[in-house]
C-alpha cells in the first residue's frame, strides 16, 4: 500500500462536511481504501481496491461509495476492456482521489483557534492574571461559536462529540492535543471555558465539566437534569 501520501491530505473543509469526512476516515477499512485510492496515479476499480486491502469486493464497494458520498473520492465510469459499441459491456465504476482541495487532519486539531484565544487574551488583558485572561478569552470565543448551534460549534472546534450516552456528551478528540502535552492544566482550563462559552452561545440546557478520562477530551457536557 502506498505510504507516501498520508491521510492528512491538503483538504480545505469546515463544519458538517468536515465532520462527515472525519467520520469516514475513522473507520479503519475505509481509511485503508482511501489511502490506496489517494496513492494510485490512476483511477482504481472495486476489484483492485478490494484485493489491495484484503477485503471482499462487496465490502470494498460499500466503503468506496461512502467515501464518494462524503467527498473524499471522485467516481468515474469506464470500459476497462477498451471496447466500445454494442457488446462492449457496461462501464465499470472506478474511483480516484478527489479533485477538491482539502485540509483534513485525523484527528482534527485547531491550533489556529488556540492562537486566536491566546492573542485575544493578550490584547484584552486587564491585569487579572494570564490564566484568568485566557479563560475569559476562550469563553467569549465559545459564545460566538455557539451561536451557530451546539453540534455545529463543537464540530467546528474539532471536538468530535460522542452522544452515545443520552445524559452527557463526551468528546473523542482534543483539538489542542499538542498543547495539552506541554501544559495540561492550562489547556484543559481553556477547553473547559471554550465549551462553556459554546453552551452559553447555543443556549443549550447543559453544563460543561472537567472530567479527564482515557481516550476522551478532558471536558464533557452533562444534561442539567442528569
Amino acid at each position: 500500500m502506498p505510504q507516501d501520501r498520508p491521510v492528512a491530505e491538503r483538504v480545505k473543509t469546515n463544519g458538517a462536511g468536515g465532520a462527515a469526512m472525519l467520520a469516514s476516515l475513522a473507520d479503519p477499512t475505509r481509511k485503508s481504501l482511501y489511502e490506496f485510492v489517494a496513492g494510485s496515479p490512476d483511477a482504481v476499480g472495486r476489484d483492485e481496491a478490494a484485493a489491495a486491502v484484503g477485503i471482499a469486493r462487496q465490502t470494498a464497494a460499500y466503503h468506496l461509495d461512502r467515501l464518494a458520498a462524503d467527498g473524499l473520492v471522485d467516481v468515474d465510469f469506464v470500459r476497462r476492456s477498451g471496447r466500445t459499441g454494442p457488446g462492449a459491456g457496461r462501464p465499470a465504476k472506478v474511483y480516484r482521489r478527489s479533485n477538491r482541495e482539502l485540509e483534513l487532519t485525523v484527528p482534527p486539531r485547531r491550533y489556529l483557534l488556540a492562537a486566536q484565544v491566546f492573542l485575544e487574551a493578550l490584547a484584552d488583558g486587564d491585569g487579572g492574571g494570564a490564566a484568568s485572561e485566557l479563560s475569559a478569552s476562550a469563553h467569549r470565543i465559545g459564545v460566538t461559536m455557539g451561536q451557530a448551534g451546539l453540534t455545529t460549534a463543537l464540530e467546528d472546534a474539532g471536538y468530535v462529540p460522542d452522544v452515545s450516552n443520552h445524559n452527557e456528551i463526551r468528546f473523542l478528540n482534543c483539538p489542542f492535543h499538542a498543547l495539552a502535552e506541554k501544559d495540561r492544566e492550562v489547556t484543559c482550563s481553556m477547553n473547559l471555558e471554550l465549551v462553556r462559552g459554546i453552551i452559553e452561545g447555543a443556549a443549550h440546557p447543559g453544563s460543561a465539566h472537567l472530567e479527564p478520562e482515557p481516550g476522551y477530551c478532558c471536558v464533557r457536557i452533562r444534561s442539567n437534569g442528569g
